[in-house]
Protein backbone atom coordinates (compact mmCIF):
# COMPACT_ATOMS: atom_id res chain seq x y z
CA UNK A 1 0.00 0.00 0.00
CA UNK A 2 1.07 3.43 -0.42
CA UNK A 3 1.66 6.10 1.74
CA UNK A 4 -1.50 7.83 3.01
CA UNK A 5 -1.49 10.88 1.15
CA UNK A 6 -3.15 14.58 1.11
CA UNK A 7 -3.01 16.56 -1.44
CA UNK A 8 -3.28 19.91 -0.56
CA UNK A 9 -4.17 23.33 -1.47
CA UNK A 10 -3.81 25.34 1.64
CA UNK A 11 -5.98 27.98 3.47
CA UNK A 12 -4.82 31.16 3.47
CA UNK A 13 -6.41 34.84 2.98
CA UNK A 14 -9.88 34.52 3.28
CA UNK A 15 -11.52 34.70 -0.57
CA UNK A 16 -7.78 33.53 -1.59
CA UNK A 17 -7.00 31.50 -5.08
CA UNK A 18 -3.54 30.77 -3.94
CA UNK A 19 -2.75 28.05 -6.21
CA UNK A 20 -3.44 24.45 -8.01
CA UNK A 21 -5.15 26.39 -11.31
CA UNK A 22 -4.59 30.08 -10.27
CA UNK A 23 -2.68 32.01 -12.51
CA UNK A 24 -2.70 34.77 -10.56
CA UNK A 25 -2.26 34.09 -6.89
CA UNK A 26 -4.45 36.67 -4.95
CA UNK A 27 -8.15 37.54 -3.15
CA UNK A 28 -10.20 37.94 -6.23
CA UNK A 29 -12.29 40.80 -7.21
CA UNK A 30 -14.94 39.13 -7.02
CA UNK A 31 -15.03 35.68 -4.41
CA UNK A 32 -14.26 32.95 -7.22
CA UNK A 33 -12.54 29.74 -7.19
CA UNK A 34 -10.44 27.58 -9.74
CA UNK A 35 -10.64 23.80 -10.06
CA UNK A 36 -7.14 22.22 -8.22
CA UNK A 37 -6.77 20.79 -11.20
CA UNK A 38 -2.96 20.02 -11.34
CA UNK A 39 -3.34 18.33 -7.78
CA UNK A 40 -6.45 15.73 -9.07
CA UNK A 41 -4.17 14.10 -11.51
CA UNK A 42 -1.58 12.37 -8.83
CA UNK A 43 -4.62 12.47 -6.49
CA UNK A 44 -6.21 9.76 -8.54
CA UNK A 45 -3.41 7.86 -9.28
CA UNK A 46 -3.00 6.92 -5.20
CA UNK A 47 -5.12 4.74 -3.28
CA UNK A 48 -6.45 5.81 -0.09
CA UNK A 49 -5.41 9.55 -1.06
CA UNK A 50 -7.60 12.80 -0.29
CA UNK A 51 -7.85 16.35 -2.32
CA UNK A 52 -8.09 18.80 0.45
CA UNK A 53 -9.01 22.23 -0.92
CA UNK A 54 -8.74 24.15 1.70
CA UNK A 55 -10.29 28.11 0.81
CA UNK A 56 -13.36 27.31 -1.56
CA UNK A 57 -14.46 24.83 0.68
CA UNK A 58 -14.15 27.17 3.82
CA UNK A 59 -11.91 24.94 5.56
CA UNK A 60 -9.29 27.21 8.09
CA UNK A 61 -6.09 26.53 9.57
CA UNK A 62 -6.56 24.26 12.48
CA UNK A 63 -9.21 21.77 10.47
CA UNK A 64 -6.35 21.63 8.24
CA UNK A 65 -4.26 20.47 10.73
CA UNK A 66 -6.69 17.95 12.52
CA UNK A 67 -7.33 16.44 8.75
CA UNK A 68 -2.96 16.24 8.13
CA UNK A 69 -3.21 14.21 11.07
CA UNK A 70 -4.65 11.24 9.22
CA UNK A 71 -2.05 10.64 6.51
CA UNK A 72 1.65 10.24 6.33
CA UNK A 73 2.41 12.20 3.48
CA UNK A 74 1.28 15.87 2.34
CA UNK A 75 1.54 17.52 -0.92
CA UNK A 76 1.17 20.97 -0.50
CA UNK A 77 1.15 23.51 -3.80
CA UNK A 78 2.81 26.59 -2.54
CA UNK A 79 2.71 30.32 -4.58
CA UNK A 80 4.95 33.03 -4.15
CA UNK A 81 2.83 35.21 -2.20
CA UNK A 82 1.72 32.18 0.24
CA UNK A 83 4.59 30.63 0.65
CA UNK A 84 5.11 32.05 4.41
CA UNK A 85 1.84 31.43 5.49
CA UNK A 86 2.41 27.74 3.82
CA UNK A 87 5.55 26.94 5.80
CA UNK A 88 3.59 27.88 8.66
CA UNK A 89 1.08 25.45 8.17
CA UNK A 90 3.86 22.81 7.25
CA UNK A 91 5.21 23.78 10.82
CA UNK A 92 2.11 23.24 12.38
CA UNK A 93 1.75 19.99 10.67
CA UNK A 94 4.82 18.29 11.77
CA UNK A 95 4.41 19.50 15.51
CA UNK A 96 0.87 17.86 15.22
CA UNK A 97 2.68 14.68 13.53
CA UNK A 98 6.23 14.48 14.07
CA UNK A 99 6.84 11.60 11.79
CA UNK A 100 4.62 13.09 8.65
CA UNK A 101 6.46 14.05 4.76
CA UNK A 102 6.01 16.86 3.25
CA UNK A 103 6.89 18.05 -0.01
CA UNK A 104 5.68 21.30 -1.30
CA UNK A 105 4.48 21.85 -5.25
CA UNK A 106 4.61 24.84 -7.42
CA UNK A 107 5.73 27.80 -9.18
CA UNK A 108 7.67 28.71 -6.31
CA UNK A 109 9.32 25.77 -5.24
CA UNK A 110 10.04 25.56 -8.83
CA UNK A 111 12.28 28.66 -9.41
CA UNK A 112 13.31 28.84 -5.86
CA UNK A 113 14.21 25.05 -4.35
CA UNK A 114 17.46 25.56 -2.74
CA UNK A 115 16.27 29.17 -0.93
CA UNK A 116 12.80 27.35 -0.51
CA UNK A 117 14.18 24.37 1.86
CA UNK A 118 16.43 26.61 3.59
CA UNK A 119 13.45 28.57 4.33
CA UNK A 120 11.24 26.45 6.01
CA UNK A 121 13.29 23.51 7.22
CA UNK A 122 9.96 21.47 7.67
CA UNK A 123 9.78 20.46 4.06
CA UNK A 124 11.03 17.25 3.16
CA UNK A 125 11.66 17.57 -0.64
CA UNK A 126 10.15 19.79 -3.12
CA UNK A 127 9.30 19.04 -6.67
CA UNK A 128 10.60 20.89 -9.90
CA UNK A 129 7.73 21.71 -12.25
CA UNK A 130 5.33 18.79 -13.44
CA UNK A 131 4.74 16.91 -10.01
CA UNK A 132 2.60 13.95 -10.79
CA UNK A 133 4.46 10.97 -11.01
CA UNK A 134 7.69 12.34 -8.48
CA UNK A 135 5.10 12.44 -5.70
CA UNK A 136 3.27 8.80 -6.37
CA UNK A 137 6.81 7.52 -6.95
CA UNK A 138 7.83 8.56 -3.57
CA UNK A 139 3.94 7.71 -1.82
CA UNK A 140 4.98 3.86 -3.77
CA UNK A 141 8.14 3.96 -1.27
CA UNK A 142 10.43 5.26 -4.41
CA UNK A 143 13.72 6.37 -2.41
CA UNK A 144 14.50 10.32 -2.93
CA UNK A 145 18.10 10.07 -4.81
CA UNK A 146 15.99 7.57 -7.65
CA UNK A 147 13.34 9.94 -8.18
CA UNK A 148 13.47 12.96 -11.41
CA UNK A 149 12.69 16.46 -10.59
CA UNK A 150 13.35 17.10 -7.48
CA UNK A 151 15.30 18.64 -4.47
CA UNK A 152 16.02 17.54 -1.38
CA UNK A 153 18.74 17.69 1.73
CA UNK A 154 21.58 15.40 2.33
CA UNK A 155 24.28 15.55 4.78
CA UNK A 156 23.55 19.02 5.19
CA UNK A 157 23.69 20.15 1.66
CA UNK A 158 20.79 20.26 -1.02
CA UNK A 159 20.98 18.03 -3.04
CA UNK A 160 19.04 18.36 -7.45
CA UNK A 161 18.19 15.42 -8.74
CA UNK A 162 18.13 15.62 -12.81
CA UNK A 163 14.79 17.49 -14.17
CA UNK A 164 11.97 15.33 -15.04
CA UNK A 165 11.05 15.15 -18.92
CA UNK A 166 7.37 16.37 -19.01
CA UNK A 167 5.07 14.04 -18.74
CA UNK A 168 4.31 13.05 -22.99
CA UNK A 169 1.21 10.74 -22.62
CA UNK A 170 -1.55 12.58 -21.21
CA UNK A 171 -3.83 9.90 -22.13
CA UNK A 172 -1.91 7.56 -19.43
CA UNK A 173 -3.19 10.50 -16.91
CA UNK A 174 -6.53 9.56 -14.49
CA UNK A 175 -9.86 11.55 -15.36
CA UNK A 176 -9.43 14.60 -12.99
CA UNK A 177 -13.77 14.15 -12.59
CA UNK A 178 -13.26 10.69 -10.59
CA UNK A 179 -11.73 12.67 -8.20
CA UNK A 180 -13.62 16.09 -8.14
CA UNK A 181 -16.90 13.46 -7.66
CA UNK A 182 -14.83 11.56 -4.72
CA UNK A 183 -13.42 14.40 -2.73
CA UNK A 184 -14.87 17.57 -4.21
CA UNK A 185 -17.86 19.78 -3.72
CA UNK A 186 -18.35 21.30 -6.70
CA UNK A 187 -20.94 24.00 -6.07
CA UNK A 188 -18.11 25.53 -3.92
CA UNK A 189 -16.90 26.82 -7.47
CA UNK A 190 -17.66 29.87 -8.50
CA UNK A 191 -16.49 32.24 -11.70
CA UNK A 192 -18.54 35.66 -12.22
CA UNK A 193 -18.53 34.67 -15.99
CA UNK A 194 -19.05 31.29 -16.14
CA UNK A 195 -22.30 29.59 -15.83
CA UNK A 196 -22.78 27.96 -12.25
CA UNK A 197 -22.00 25.63 -11.43
CA UNK A 198 -19.31 24.64 -14.00
CA UNK A 199 -16.47 21.86 -13.64
CA UNK A 200 -12.79 22.45 -15.25
CA UNK A 201 -10.69 20.31 -17.41
CA UNK A 202 -8.03 19.97 -19.27
CA UNK A 203 -7.70 18.99 -22.41
CA UNK A 204 -3.59 20.36 -23.12
CA UNK A 205 -0.15 20.94 -21.44
CA UNK A 206 2.34 23.53 -22.14
CA UNK A 207 1.81 26.41 -24.24
CA UNK A 208 4.29 27.19 -26.86
CA UNK A 209 3.66 30.78 -26.57
CA UNK A 210 6.70 32.95 -25.74
CA UNK A 211 4.53 36.12 -23.07
CA UNK A 212 7.21 36.98 -20.82
CA UNK A 213 4.81 37.84 -17.92
CA UNK A 214 2.77 34.69 -18.06
CA UNK A 215 3.96 31.95 -14.98
CA UNK A 216 2.76 28.72 -16.17
CA UNK A 217 4.71 27.67 -19.18
CA UNK A 218 8.00 29.43 -17.57
CA UNK A 219 7.57 27.63 -14.53
CA UNK A 220 5.53 24.17 -14.16
CA UNK A 221 3.84 23.38 -17.50
CA UNK A 222 6.77 24.26 -19.55
CA UNK A 223 6.35 25.55 -23.42
CA UNK A 224 6.09 21.82 -24.92
CA UNK A 225 2.59 21.66 -26.03
CA UNK A 226 1.36 18.08 -25.62
CA UNK A 227 -2.42 17.30 -26.07
CA UNK A 228 -4.68 14.36 -24.81
CA UNK A 229 -6.70 12.50 -27.46
CA UNK A 230 -10.17 14.11 -28.52
CA UNK A 231 -11.57 10.64 -28.09
CA UNK A 232 -10.34 10.70 -24.54
CA UNK A 233 -11.31 14.41 -23.81
CA UNK A 234 -15.10 13.34 -25.02
CA UNK A 235 -14.49 10.19 -23.15
CA UNK A 236 -14.01 12.29 -19.85
CA UNK A 237 -16.87 14.90 -20.48
CA UNK A 238 -19.51 12.28 -21.11
CA UNK A 239 -18.72 10.53 -17.96
CA UNK A 240 -18.42 14.33 -15.94
CA UNK A 241 -21.97 14.38 -17.95
CA UNK A 242 -23.29 11.40 -15.99
CA UNK A 243 -21.85 12.25 -12.36
CA UNK A 244 -23.12 16.18 -12.47
CA UNK A 245 -26.45 15.87 -15.33
CA UNK A 246 -27.75 19.68 -13.15
CA UNK A 247 -23.66 21.11 -14.45
CA UNK A 248 -24.47 24.41 -16.44
CA UNK A 249 -21.15 24.83 -18.00
CA UNK A 250 -17.86 23.27 -18.88
CA UNK A 251 -14.67 24.98 -18.81
CA UNK A 252 -11.46 23.99 -20.69
CA UNK A 253 -8.35 25.68 -18.84
CA UNK A 254 -5.64 25.06 -20.73
CA UNK A 255 -2.68 27.19 -21.26
CA UNK A 256 -3.88 26.92 -24.91
CA UNK A 257 -6.92 24.93 -25.96
CA UNK A 258 -6.90 26.13 -29.56
CA UNK A 259 -3.08 26.61 -30.73
CA UNK A 260 -3.44 23.74 -33.15
CA UNK A 261 -6.76 24.49 -34.72
CA UNK A 262 -6.83 21.51 -37.06
CA UNK A 263 -7.08 19.35 -33.46
CA UNK A 264 -9.62 21.87 -32.29
CA UNK A 265 -11.88 21.29 -35.39
CA UNK A 266 -11.42 17.29 -34.94
CA UNK A 267 -12.78 18.00 -31.27
CA UNK A 268 -15.77 20.02 -31.72
CA UNK A 269 -16.95 17.48 -34.43
CA UNK A 270 -17.00 14.87 -31.68
CA UNK A 271 -18.30 17.68 -28.90
CA UNK A 272 -21.10 18.54 -31.00
CA UNK A 273 -23.36 15.44 -30.82
CA UNK A 274 -23.16 15.51 -26.79
CA UNK A 275 -25.16 19.47 -26.97
CA UNK A 276 -22.96 20.43 -23.95
CA UNK A 277 -22.76 24.20 -23.23
CA UNK A 278 -18.34 24.59 -23.04
CA UNK A 279 -16.16 27.54 -23.09
CA UNK A 280 -12.44 27.79 -23.32
CA UNK A 281 -8.90 30.11 -23.07
CA UNK A 282 -7.96 31.34 -26.53
CA UNK A 283 -5.70 33.46 -28.20
CA UNK A 284 -6.29 36.21 -30.53
CA UNK A 285 -4.70 34.53 -33.49
CA UNK A 286 -7.59 31.90 -33.74
CA UNK A 287 -9.04 32.05 -37.53
CA UNK A 288 -13.21 32.60 -38.14
CA UNK A 289 -13.36 29.28 -39.13
CA UNK A 290 -12.06 27.55 -36.09
CA UNK A 291 -14.16 29.56 -33.87
CA UNK A 292 -17.23 28.62 -36.45
CA UNK A 293 -16.71 24.88 -35.49
CA UNK A 294 -16.14 25.86 -31.34
CA UNK A 295 -19.92 28.02 -31.60
CA UNK A 296 -21.45 25.19 -33.62
CA UNK A 297 -20.04 22.50 -31.03
CA UNK A 298 -21.60 24.07 -28.19
CA UNK A 299 -19.03 26.62 -27.39
CA UNK A 300 -20.66 29.46 -25.06
CA UNK A 301 -17.56 31.98 -23.86
CA UNK A 302 -13.65 32.71 -24.55
CA UNK A 303 -11.08 33.74 -22.05
CA UNK A 304 -8.28 35.67 -24.02
CA UNK A 305 -5.68 37.72 -23.17
CA UNK A 306 -6.11 41.13 -24.74
CA UNK A 307 -3.30 42.64 -21.77
CA UNK A 308 -2.78 45.83 -23.91
CA UNK A 309 -4.14 47.73 -26.31
CA UNK A 310 -0.58 49.53 -26.95
CA UNK A 311 1.41 47.79 -29.92
CA UNK A 312 4.44 48.58 -28.30
CA UNK A 313 3.86 46.87 -24.99
CA UNK A 314 2.30 43.66 -26.79
CA UNK A 315 6.36 43.86 -28.80
CA UNK A 316 7.67 44.00 -25.44
CA UNK A 317 5.72 40.73 -23.77
CA UNK A 318 6.47 38.94 -27.01
CA UNK A 319 2.56 38.32 -27.17
CA UNK A 320 2.99 37.14 -30.93
CA UNK A 321 -0.55 39.46 -31.40
CA UNK A 322 -1.71 42.55 -32.50
CA UNK A 323 -3.85 45.38 -31.89
CA UNK A 324 -5.55 44.92 -35.55
CA UNK A 325 -5.50 40.94 -35.38
CA UNK A 326 -7.30 41.93 -31.73
CA UNK A 327 -10.08 44.17 -32.99
CA UNK A 328 -10.68 41.10 -35.85
CA UNK A 329 -10.49 38.11 -33.60
CA UNK A 330 -12.99 40.19 -31.47
CA UNK A 331 -15.63 41.56 -34.51
CA UNK A 332 -15.58 37.30 -35.57
CA UNK A 333 -16.47 36.26 -32.03
CA UNK A 334 -19.36 38.85 -32.42
CA UNK A 335 -20.85 37.96 -35.41
CA UNK A 336 -20.62 34.03 -34.41
CA UNK A 337 -22.33 35.17 -31.20
CA UNK A 338 -19.50 33.93 -28.96
CA UNK A 339 -19.02 35.70 -25.49
CA UNK A 340 -15.99 37.52 -24.52
CA UNK A 341 -14.20 37.50 -21.31
CA UNK A 342 -11.20 39.71 -21.95
CA UNK A 343 -7.78 39.92 -19.45
CA UNK A 344 -6.00 43.39 -18.94
CA UNK A 345 -2.94 44.09 -17.42
CA UNK A 346 -1.38 47.42 -16.03
CA UNK A 347 2.13 47.57 -15.54
CA UNK A 348 4.52 45.68 -18.11
CA UNK A 349 7.49 46.81 -19.35
CA UNK A 350 7.12 50.60 -21.62
CA UNK A 351 4.16 51.00 -19.57
CA UNK A 352 3.07 54.90 -19.34
CA UNK A 353 0.62 57.02 -18.08
CA UNK A 354 0.06 57.47 -21.80
CA UNK A 355 -0.13 53.33 -22.53
CA UNK A 356 -2.67 53.12 -19.90
CA UNK A 357 -5.41 55.57 -21.17
CA UNK A 358 -4.83 53.85 -24.53
CA UNK A 359 -5.62 50.32 -22.86
CA UNK A 360 -8.66 51.54 -21.13
CA UNK A 361 -10.06 53.13 -24.67
CA UNK A 362 -9.14 50.25 -26.69
CA UNK A 363 -11.07 48.19 -24.14
CA UNK A 364 -14.11 49.87 -24.24
CA UNK A 365 -13.66 49.97 -28.05
CA UNK A 366 -13.79 45.90 -28.17
CA UNK A 367 -16.85 46.22 -25.81
CA UNK A 368 -16.34 42.59 -24.84
CA UNK A 369 -18.63 41.02 -22.19
CA UNK A 370 -16.49 41.26 -19.20
CA UNK A 371 -13.12 42.14 -18.33
CA UNK A 372 -10.49 41.28 -15.76
CA UNK A 373 -7.63 44.21 -15.35
CA UNK A 374 -4.82 42.71 -13.59
CA UNK A 375 -1.55 44.35 -12.02
CA UNK A 376 1.81 43.26 -13.64
CA UNK A 377 3.48 40.44 -11.25
CA UNK A 378 6.90 39.86 -11.95
CA UNK A 379 7.02 36.10 -10.30
CA UNK A 380 10.39 34.33 -10.24
CA UNK A 381 11.39 32.50 -13.18
CA UNK A 382 9.38 34.62 -15.67
CA UNK A 383 11.43 36.78 -17.91
CA UNK A 384 9.47 39.79 -16.61
CA UNK A 385 11.15 38.89 -13.41
CA UNK A 386 14.57 39.23 -14.52
CA UNK A 387 13.92 42.17 -16.87
CA UNK A 388 12.78 44.08 -13.84
CA UNK A 389 15.16 42.80 -11.79
CA UNK A 390 17.89 43.84 -13.81
CA UNK A 391 16.87 47.19 -14.07
CA UNK A 392 15.40 48.05 -10.53
CA UNK A 393 12.19 48.43 -10.93
CA UNK A 394 10.97 45.58 -8.26
CA UNK A 395 10.06 47.28 -4.97
CA UNK A 396 8.35 44.48 -3.39
CA UNK A 397 8.71 40.76 -3.25
CA UNK A 398 7.19 37.66 -2.14
CA UNK A 399 4.62 38.03 0.29
CA UNK A 400 4.98 41.77 -0.21
CA UNK A 401 3.13 41.12 -3.71
CA UNK A 402 -0.09 41.92 -1.53
CA UNK A 403 -1.43 43.20 0.84
CA UNK A 404 -2.49 41.94 4.20
CA UNK A 405 -5.45 40.86 2.81
CA UNK A 406 -3.81 39.22 -0.20
CA UNK A 407 -5.57 41.72 -3.10
CA UNK A 408 -2.17 42.29 -5.47
CA UNK A 409 -0.42 45.89 -5.28
CA UNK A 410 1.93 46.81 -7.45
CA UNK A 411 5.63 45.28 -6.92
CA UNK A 412 7.29 47.28 -10.07
CA UNK A 413 7.80 51.23 -10.72
CA UNK A 414 9.05 52.49 -13.43
CA UNK A 415 9.98 55.86 -13.47
CA UNK A 416 7.15 58.07 -14.28
CA UNK A 417 4.62 55.66 -13.19
CA UNK A 418 3.91 55.78 -9.75
CA UNK A 419 2.99 52.54 -7.60
CA UNK A 420 -0.42 54.36 -6.43
CA UNK A 421 -1.10 55.48 -9.71
CA UNK A 422 -1.20 52.23 -11.44
CA UNK A 423 -3.32 51.42 -8.63
CA UNK A 424 -5.75 53.98 -9.06
CA UNK A 425 -5.91 53.43 -12.68
CA UNK A 426 -7.07 49.30 -12.08
CA UNK A 427 -10.53 50.55 -10.23
CA UNK A 428 -10.74 53.59 -12.48
CA UNK A 429 -10.26 51.02 -15.37
CA UNK A 430 -13.14 49.06 -13.94
CA UNK A 431 -15.45 52.12 -13.44
CA UNK A 432 -15.00 53.45 -16.56
CA UNK A 433 -15.73 50.05 -18.54
CA UNK A 434 -18.84 49.07 -16.00
CA UNK A 435 -20.47 52.05 -15.61
CA UNK A 436 -21.25 52.91 -19.11
CA UNK A 437 -24.90 52.80 -20.20
CA UNK A 438 -24.17 49.69 -22.46
CA UNK A 439 -22.12 47.45 -19.85
CA UNK A 440 -25.19 48.43 -16.86
CA UNK A 441 -28.08 46.96 -19.39
CA UNK A 442 -25.87 43.64 -19.98
CA UNK A 443 -25.98 42.98 -16.69
CA UNK A 444 -29.55 44.04 -15.54
CA UNK A 445 -30.81 42.29 -18.18
CA UNK A 446 -28.72 39.22 -16.85
CA UNK A 447 -30.74 40.07 -13.32
CA UNK A 448 -34.16 40.08 -14.60
CA UNK A 449 -34.25 37.11 -17.12
CA UNK A 450 -32.52 34.72 -14.42
CA UNK A 451 -33.23 34.16 -10.85
CA UNK A 452 -29.81 32.55 -9.99
CA UNK A 453 -27.82 34.99 -12.05
CA UNK A 454 -29.86 37.56 -9.77
CA UNK A 455 -28.39 36.56 -6.74
CA UNK A 456 -25.11 35.85 -7.84
CA UNK A 457 -24.93 39.19 -9.43
CA UNK A 458 -26.31 41.16 -6.18
CA UNK A 459 -23.52 39.44 -3.77
CA UNK A 460 -20.50 40.24 -7.00
CA UNK A 461 -21.67 43.73 -6.97
CA UNK A 462 -21.46 43.86 -3.06
CA UNK A 463 -18.17 42.27 -3.57
CA UNK A 464 -16.52 44.43 -5.96
CA UNK A 465 -17.95 47.81 -4.63
CA UNK A 466 -16.21 46.58 -1.40
CA UNK A 467 -12.55 46.40 -2.61
CA UNK A 468 -13.80 49.11 -4.86
CA UNK A 469 -13.40 51.16 -1.48
CA UNK A 470 -10.72 49.16 -0.20
CA UNK A 471 -8.59 50.05 -3.43
CA UNK A 472 -9.71 53.76 -3.04
CA UNK A 473 -8.58 53.97 0.55
CA UNK A 474 -4.63 51.69 -0.63
CA UNK A 475 -4.43 54.49 -2.75
CA UNK A 476 -5.06 57.44 -0.87
CA UNK A 477 -2.50 55.88 2.40
CA UNK A 478 -0.10 55.80 -0.39
CA UNK A 479 -0.19 59.27 -1.45
CA UNK A 480 -0.91 60.66 1.88
CA UNK A 481 2.18 58.64 3.59
CA UNK A 482 4.32 59.77 0.12
CA UNK A 483 3.02 63.48 1.01
CA UNK A 484 4.85 62.97 4.46
CA UNK A 485 7.79 62.31 3.06
CA UNK A 486 8.15 64.61 0.70
CA UNK A 487 7.57 66.91 3.51
CA UNK A 488 10.36 65.87 6.05
CA UNK A 489 12.94 64.71 3.03
CA UNK A 490 15.78 62.52 4.38
CA UNK A 491 19.05 65.06 4.38
CA UNK A 492 21.87 63.96 1.70
CA UNK A 493 25.41 63.33 2.73
CA UNK A 494 27.33 66.59 2.47
CA UNK A 495 29.58 65.24 0.94
CA UNK A 496 27.64 63.65 -1.80
CA UNK A 497 25.05 64.81 -4.58
CA UNK A 498 21.68 63.50 -4.33
CA UNK A 499 21.09 60.69 -6.72
CA UNK A 500 17.99 61.36 -9.00
CA UNK A 501 15.00 59.45 -8.04
CA UNK A 502 11.60 57.99 -8.45
CA UNK A 503 9.02 58.81 -6.59
CA UNK A 504 6.26 55.25 -5.32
Amino acid sequence: MPLKTLFLNPPSFENYDGGASSRWPATREIESYWYPVWLAYPAGMLEGSRLLDASPHHIGFDETIQISKDYDFVVLFTSTPGFPGDCKIARTMKAAKPGLKIAFVGPHVTTLPEVSLNECPEIDFVVRREFDWATVEYANGKPLEEIAGISYRKDGKVVHNPDRPVASDLDAMPDVIDVYKRDLDIRRYNVPFLLYPFISLYTTRGCPAQCTFCLWPQTLSGHPWRKRSTDAVVAEMKKAKEYFPWVKEFFFDDDTFNIQQARTVELCEKLKPLGMTWSCTSRVTTNYETLKAMKDAGCRLLIVGYESGDPQILKNIKKGATVERARQFTKDCKKLGLIIHGDFILGLPGETKETIRRTMDFAKELDVETIQVSIAHAYPGTELYDYAKSNGFIVSEGAAMVDAQGHQVAMIVYPGLPRDYVMEMVHKFYDEYYFRPKQVFRIVRKAVFNNVERKRLYKEARDFMKLRSMRNKAVKEARDQQAKSNINPPSAPKSETPAETVNV
